[in-house]
């Protein structure tokens, strides 16, 4: 049995088999290619899968102050046609489709006069989201708060959204039971959101492969290491959980090849684009956040030191940086002036003989500050060429590419660098820019300290769309000012154009459902299927 939209419309990936959402004889559903459409969309309503949801359906009530919500009274009666789904009433089933079509409808007309006009909402699925019409209540209430775009995890915290038995990456899937194995949780929410009018992206870790992966013994050698011999599971790291923040070798031929085929696979499911995130090296914490020595740098692992001394221009160079790396100590080298110039012979036979000149004393120089850019360049511009390889495939398909960063990433720091060596201001101008503007200030003062910081460095023609923490009207975590007062100084910014006038900011995502909705996203992960 199959609940499908009347709607449809070419697949934007050519030559892909498009998928529906079918019932198996269990009363589940699944995912699959629909060979008989083939080129067509089919948009399906995704009734996803497992038994009904143990967790109450979250309210449908707008909690937003988003401009073009959803009517609260429809949007009522929308969850409860979705309830009765749920519940194996199919008589209702089209009255909810042209239900979730009007707000579409009007939503995107509504959006057409307002500001921002596009609203991303940063969201996490997990396996528990694999029961019966959870993905349609969470794309319900998202789109009823007034959101045209989600930035979905699809490789994050070391998993991967693709069904476990349809996996060819070495991250785990996040839903991999048996129960759940066959679902495809980003195709369904993919088709949940072109439903809705809603824009979904994948919101993909780009450096930050994840505990698991690190665990694989024949990924050893792509882990990024630093001079003493650690990987970033053997550092506090202190933006993300330890566990999972384990980054990884830029450089390395085999972190290429296992992001490539998880791209492969997430693009075969059509989502609008692409946002990568932890385009870095990891933060480290108290004096650590600041590498201010070569053995601080990322650059030990096989790959990375490879090619560092693979750049330098001559034997004598690449001995003497092989040195640098293997103790720390830049080459001291003696330099001879070169002697004075000889007069002339016209201007000797009318001027009297001078007087010898003493020879120039030999100089010591220390090549200390020549390799550290050397190997600090390096380093940073293995980010940037990772960058530049993993947005090539999206690109080429003419989907939206995204970058997130973090504003202070990029800064020097006395005679050293931030930890994280994130030279934002080099990516691509072609990349859509997402500045993390996360000061915790308990103001907005520090949030468009870091707006400005973007905006001055922006090139003509970027799209920059910043990305705010928080909740709508309390404080989170101590530290985040309501959602709305950042948006009205992020609105103040957009008017005036006094700054970064290279630049019109004219959408804004929020980080993230989870803090919106924190008792909601407990459920959410601890749910029993």
């Amino acid at each position: 049995m199959v609940f499908e939209f009347g709607l449809r419309g070419r697949s934007r990936r050519a030559g892909r088999d498009d998928f529906r959402c079918e019932r198996t004889a269990s009363g589940q559903f699944r995912g699959r290619p629909d060979k008989r459409r083939s080129g067509w969309m089919a948009i399906a309503v995704t009734l996803t899968l497992g038994a009904i949801a143990a967790v109450a359906a979250p309210p449908a009530v707008a909690q937003s102050q988003l401009s073009c919500q959803a009517d609260p009274a429809e949007a009522r009666q929308k969850e409860t046609l979705r309830q009765a789904i749920v519940a194996g009433d199919a008589s209702v089933v089209a009255d909810y489709q042209n239900l979730v079509r009007k707000h579409a409808r009007e939503q995107a007309e509504c959006r057409q006069g307002s500001w921002p006009r596009d609203r991303a909402i940063w969201l996490n699925l997990y396996r528990c989201d694999a029961n019966f019409g959870e993905i349609d209540a969470l794309f319900d209430r998202i789109a009823n708060d007034g959101y045209s775009q989600v930035y979905l995890a699809t490789l994050a915290n070391g998993q991967v959204l693709l069904p476990g038995d349809d996996n060819p990456t070495p991250w785990p899937s996040v839903a991999r039971s048996p129960a759940t194995e066959s679902i495809d949780l980003l195709a369904n929410a993919i088709t949940a959101g072109r439903a809705r009018g809603i824009e979904v992206h994948a919101w993909m870790f780009a450096l930050n492969f994840g505990y698991a992966y690190s665990q694989r013994e024949d990924r050893q050698q792509a882990l990024a290491r630093n001079g003493r011999g650690q990987t970033s599971l053997d550092r506090a790291v202190a933006d993300t959980n330890a566990a999972d923040g384990i980054f990884v070798d830029p450089y390395s031929p085999t972190v290429r090849r296992d992001y490539y085929t998880l791209l492969e696979a997430v693009l075969d499911r059509d989502p609008t684009g692409v946002v990568f995130d932890y385009i870095r090296y990891p933060r480290l914490s108290s004096a650590d956040s600041v590498a201010d020595e070569v053995r601080d740098l990322w650059v030990y692992g096989p790959a990375s030191r490879a090619a560092l001394l693979d750049r330098a221009d001559n034997p004598t160079r690449r001995s003497q940086l092989e040195t640098y790396l293997d103790t720390g100590r830049a080459p001291v080298i003696t330099v001879t002036p070169p002697p004075q110039p000889k007069p002339e012979e016209d201007d000797a036979a009318v001027r009297p003989a001078p007087a010898p000149t003493p020879t120039p004393a030999p100089q010591t120089i220390s090549l200390r500050d020549e390799f550290w850019e050397f190997s600090t360049d390096f380093a940073a511009q293995g980010v940037v060429d990772f960058l530049d390889y993993v947005a090539a495939p999206v690109r080429a398909e003419r989907r939206d590419v995204g970058a997130a960063f973090f504003p202070r990433g990029n800064r020097a720091i006395g005679r050293g660098f931030d930890s994280r060596l994130q030279r934002w201001d080099d990516f691509s101008s072609s990349i859509v820019w997402h500045p993390m503007l996360y000061g915790g200030c308990n103001g907005t003062d520090c949030i468009l300290d870091d707006l400005d910081r973007v905006l001055a460095a922006a090139p003509r023609g970027a799209t920059v769309i910043p990305a705010l923490a928080g909740a709508w009207s309390e404080t989170s975590q101590g530290r985040h000012p309501p959602l709305e007062l950042q948006m009205q100084a992020i609105a103040s910014r957009a008017r005036s154009g006094s700054r970064g006038a290279n630049v019109n900011i004219d959408a804004v995502s929020h980080f993230s459902f989870g803090w919106q909705n924190p008792e909601l996203e407990r459920q959410r992960q601890f749910c029993q299927l």
